[in-house]
């Protein structure tokens, strides 16, 4: 399997960290030695002093495509979910500053946390969805699907153009506004509608 990660698909979130409003979506992957394994605790990494999570809604693909058409996009999943976007915002911002790729930043291990996931249809209209997170029970990130960018399944159709999609593919859809930093003993834990999908404490 393999993780594509969607930068820059919710407005608020681009001007959060003064980034410029892209013209297509940014595509990044993390490799399968990123996910966190169910149950266990994110440990910050020796190399950071600044690890930010990133809220983000999940969607698992079921079938093998390529260059698909987006009024089709819709048969290429069936699962959605939640997760985390682990990022080590300074190595992210150093390598920004030298024009070099952010892998170290975001694909580092343990970097992807992904809760659970439910059928597509169990949660009703995929492009208004509501999603938190919460960090010792305040909420951090609000968001919701209406305010992406770029939908869920333009993205897989545009995904699609360059990496052959398969079946157990993981993609990130973007994070809204509200990202923030982790300190050891943080709890994190992520909704959809009211529902939670994950929770995760930080070490």
């Amino acid at each position: 399997m393999k993780i594509i990660c969607i930068g820059r698909n919710y407005a608020k979130h681009i001007e959060e960290l003064e980034n410029e409003k892209p013209k297509n979506p940014v595509i990044f992957l993390k490799p399968d030695s990123a996910i966190l394994a169910k149950k266990q605790p994110f440990f910050i990494p020796t190399f950071s002093n600044d690890v930010h999570y990133e809220v983000e809604i999940l969607v698992k693909i079921c079938k093998v495509g390529k260059y698909i058409d987006q009024k089709f996009a819709h048969k290429y999943y069936d699962e959605i979910g939640l997760g985390i976007d682990f990022t080590a915002r300074d190595i992210q911002a150093d390598c920004k500053e030298k024009g070099l790729p952010w892998e170290k930043a975001k694909a580092f291990d343990g970097s992807a946390v992904i809760g659970n996931f439910v059928t597509k249809e169990s949660l009703g209209d995929l492009n208004s969805l509501n999603f938190t997170l919460q960090k010792n029970d305040q909420v951090v990130q609000n968001g919701n699907t209406n305010a992406m960018l770029w939908k869920i399944d333009e993205l897989i159709a545009y995904v699609s153009q360059f990496f052959t999609l398969k079946k157990g593919d993981v993609l990130f859809t973007g994070t809204p506004a509200g990202v923030g930093k982790v300190t050891e003993n943080d709890v994190l834990i992520g909704a959809i509608e009211n529902q939670q999908f994950f929770s995760v404490k930080i070490k």
